[in-house]
C-alpha cells in the first residue's frame, strides 16, 4: 500500500494502530466481497488529522473513509442524505456509524479537474442552495444524527475562543459585543437554519455529467445559518477568477430566496454570514483525531482573527 501523510508527517491516527488496522481493512474487504469489488492496482491511503482515507482501485474507484471521533457523524450524515437528497450526494455503499467508517463510490471528477468560469460556480452554488432549503424541515433530525449544532454563534464563539492564546484571547473578548450585534442583525431576517457544508470548495464537489454537480465530505458541517456556505466558496472562486465574481456569485446563490426576501436584504444577510462564519471554519479545526489537536491550532486562531477584519 502506498501511504501519503501530506504535509503532517507527524500527525498520530488510528492507522498505526494495528488492531483498528486490521478492524478497518478486514471491514471493508468484506464489503467489497459482498460488491463483487477486485484490486486491480495496490491501495492508497491518505492520513490525516482528521481522517483514513483508502482508495481501492477497480473497473470504477471505491474509497473507504474513517473519520475523526468529533466527526463521526458523518456516515451517518451521509447515508441519511442519500435518502433525502438523492440527486445531490453521494450514497455510500455501506457504513459503519458505530465506529465512524464509510464506503463510498466514485462520483465523477472533481470540479478543480475542470476548466471553470463563473457559469459553472453559478450552477454549483444554485444546486447547493437548493439542496439546503429541501433539508430545512430536517434540522432537528440532523442534529440527532450528531452534527454540531451552530445556530447560536455567540455561544459557539465563547466555547472556541478559551483554546487560543491569551494575547488572541483578549482581542477576540473586546470584539464579542460587535460580534453579539452582528449575530442579531442576521437572525431578525428570518431565514432558517439549515445543514452548512463550512468547506464547500471545489475539491469537494463532483461534476456528476453536464451542469450537475454532487456534494461529498461533510466532516466539517453543522447545523447552522445556511448563508455560511458562501465563505470558503466565494473565496476559491475569487481566487480563480477574480474579484469581479463575487457579487454575481452571490446573487446566484440567493436567488431561490427571492420569493421570500427582497434581494437587497439577502446582500446584507449573505454578507453578515460571510464576516461571522470563520466561526464555523474555526470549529471544525477542533475535529481532529485524539493526539492531534495542536495542529490545528494555529488555524483555529486564524479563523477566530478573520472576524477582526
Amino acid at each position: 500500500m502506498q501511504i501519503d501523510r501530506g504535509s503532517y508527517p507527524d500527525a498520530k491516527t488510528p492507522w498505526e494502530d494495528p488492531s483498528w488496522r486490521s478492524a478497518a481493512l478486514a471491514w471493508l474487504d468484506r464489503e467489497l466481497a459482498k460488491l463483487g469489488v477486485s484490486d486491480t492496482q495496490p491501495r492508497r491511503v491518505r492520513l490525516r488529522p482528521w481522517s483514513v482515507i483508502i482508495r481501492v482501485s477497480a473497473e470504477r474507484p471505491v474509497w473507504f473513509k474513517a473519520t475523526s471521533p468529533d466527526s463521526a457523524f458523518e456516515p451517518a450524515l451521509a447515508e441519511a442524505l442519500s435518502r433525502w437528497a438523492p440527486g445531490h450526494v453521494l450514497t455510500p455503499y455501506a457504513v459503519d456509524c458505530t465506529r465512524g467508517w464509510a464506503l463510498l463510490p466514485d462520483g465523477g471528477p472533481l470540479l478543480r479537474s475542470q476548466a471553470l468560469d463563473v457559469r459553472h460556480w453559478e450552477e454549483v452554488l444554485v444546486q447547493y442552495a437548493d439542496l439546503q432549503r429541501a433539508l430545512v424541515p430536517r434540522v432537528e433530525d440532523l442534529v440527532r444524527l450528531g452534527v454540531p449544532d451552530a445556530r447560536v454563534l455567540p455561544a459557539l464563539f465563547d466555547s472556541i475562543v478559551r483554546t487560543v492564546g491569551v494575547d488572541d484571547r483578549e482581542r477576540l473578548a473586546a470584539f464579542r459585543p460587535r460580534l453579539v450585534e452582528l449575530c442579531a442583525e442576521l437572525d431578525a431576517f428570518g431565514i432558517a437554519a439549515t445543514l452548512d457544508h463550512a468547506d464547500l470548495h471545489d475539491g469537494q464537489i463532483l461534476v456528476a455529467g453536464p451542469g450537475r454537480y454532487t456534494f461529498f465530505d461533510w466532516g466539517d458541517a453543522n447545523v447552522g445559518h445556511p448563508f455560511c456556505s458562501l465563505l470558503v466558496a466565494i473565496d476559491r472562486a475569487a481566487e480563480q477568477l477574480g474579484p469581479d465574481v463575487v457579487q454575481r456569485l452571490e446573487d446566484a446563490y440567493v436567488e431561490p430566496w427571492t420569493a421570500e426576501h427582497p434581494r437587497s436584504d439577502l446582500r446584507r444577510v449573505a454578507a453578515l454570514a460571510r464576516r461571522l462564519s470563520p466561526l464555523t471554519r474555526a470549529s471544525s479545526w477542533g475535529r481532529l483525531f485524539p493526539g492531534t489537536a495542536h495542529i490545528g491550532t494555529p488555524e483555529r486562531a486564524a479563523a477566530l482573527l478573520r472576524l477582526l477584519d
